[in-house]
């Protein structure tokens, strides 16, 4: 891998490679772009299958996180940490306080978080070594957990996209196909049945779709035939890459809003359903409420302040779909170009960085 080659591509600030041996730590941690200000992302703990495939889902991810905050709003920009091993073996206590050394030094460039493999207790341990971390214990100034905050913003944001498709955000009577009820999906699938939609649900988890046809009175399919549903909103909540060759044909519904990440397979698929005249809400825009829920954190957690910014999920998509159809391109495309066009319009200034530093210096936690 041509490290340098890479960085230049997509135009990355910083690669840190950080090891503790005593420990076992392997960790790399990725910083995209701080135009907008700090970066923050989590800090994933995974048992990749060779030092490069660590990197390259480091870079990845956090070039999405650059996006993810420019479109959002916040004054974050975007990065990420891998640390290599096997979550369910590997971890200690040393590991994560090394960990939280590295990221004390990087002097507030980097904020860590929760992430796939990682919990609020190993926040908790890295909370000890430096204040750059969020989403600990709720006694340290945590929101608590995020996923009630991330289906609100996802309701929001299927909302202004069932606006666009047929010309009112009522959700009433909308026949919705829920693929994935997990954390998140059961605290969504909760606010549209109290809206009046009617939900058809599935997931690999049993005891998942018995709850919601308990609580929500939703209709139960197979976790295949979640795609031939006959709806007006398709909502994947569960694995990425399920809008795909195979099941774009299957789909038949007008709308594509959910709460999973990296639902486009390849890029060309967001292409061919925007033909298809379908209503895409892009990802990261619309799942960004548990973003915007621990960057809150960042100057003393006020729940009120948060839900408020998780609204505005619903007018960023609302740009979203305007620029689409002011730029003739689709809306996977035009959620990039929003928050590429806010970057540009700061990228002159380091200001919204001081400002923010100052605030994350002091932190604000009990």
């Amino acid at each position: 891998m041509e490290i340098f080659e890479y960085l230049e591509g997509y135009d990355y600030e910083q690669l840190v490679f950080c090891q503790d041996r005593s420990s076992g730590l392997k960790a790399i941690i990725a910083i995209h772009d701080t135009t907008l200000g700090p970066a923050l992302g989590g800090a994933r703990m995974w048992n990749y299958g060779s030092e490069e495939e660590a990197i390259v889902d480091a870079l990845r991810l956090a070039r999405g996180m650059t996006y993810k905050a420019a479109a959002t709003g916040l004054n974050l920009g975007g990065g990420k940490t891998v640390i290599i091993g096997d979550p369910k073996k590997d971890k200690n206590e040393a590991m994560f306080r090394a960990l939280g050394r590295y990221i004390q030094g990087l002097n507030g460039r980097y904020i860590t978080a929760e992430d796939v493999g990682t919990t609020v207790a190993d926040m908790d341990i890295i909370h000890q070594e430096t204040d750059f971390v969020t989403g600990v214990s709720p006694a340290f100034g945590s929101s608590g957990n995020p996923s009630p905050v991330t289906a609100y913003g996802v309701y929001r944001g299927m909302k202004a996209a069932a606006r666009e498709a047929f010309g009112s955000d009522d959700l009433s009577g909308k026949t919705i196909a829920v693929q994935g009820v997990g954390n998140v999906s059961y605290n969504l699938c909760k606010l549209l049945h109290e809206e009046g939609a009617n939900l058809v649900v599935t997931d690999i988890r049993e005891e998942n779709i018995k709850r919601a046809v308990e609580e929500f009175g939703a209709r139960a399919v197979g976790v295949d035939d979640i795609y031939d549903v006959d709806c007006d909103i398709f909502s994947p909540n569960a694995l990425g890459g399920v809008i795909n060759d195979q099941t774009i044909p299957r789909l038949k519904s007008q709308v594509i809003a959910g709460a999973a990440n990296n639902q486009l397979q390849e890029e060309r698929h967001g292409d061919r359903i925007h033909e298809m005249g379908l209503v895409y809400a892009p990802d990261y825009v619309i799942n960004a409420g548990g973003l915007i829920n621990v960057a809150d954190e960042l100057y003393g957690y006020n729940r009120e302040r948060a839900m408020k910014k998780v609204e505005t999920i619903y007018d960023n998509l609302l740009k979203v779909f305007e620029i689409s159809a002011r730029d003739g391109i689709p809306t996977y495309k035009a959620a990039d170009r929003m928050a590429e066009e806010r970057i540009e319009k700061v990228k002159n200034s380091r200001g919204a960085f001081l400002r923010n530093e100052k605030n994350i210096l002091s932190f604000n936690r009990p």
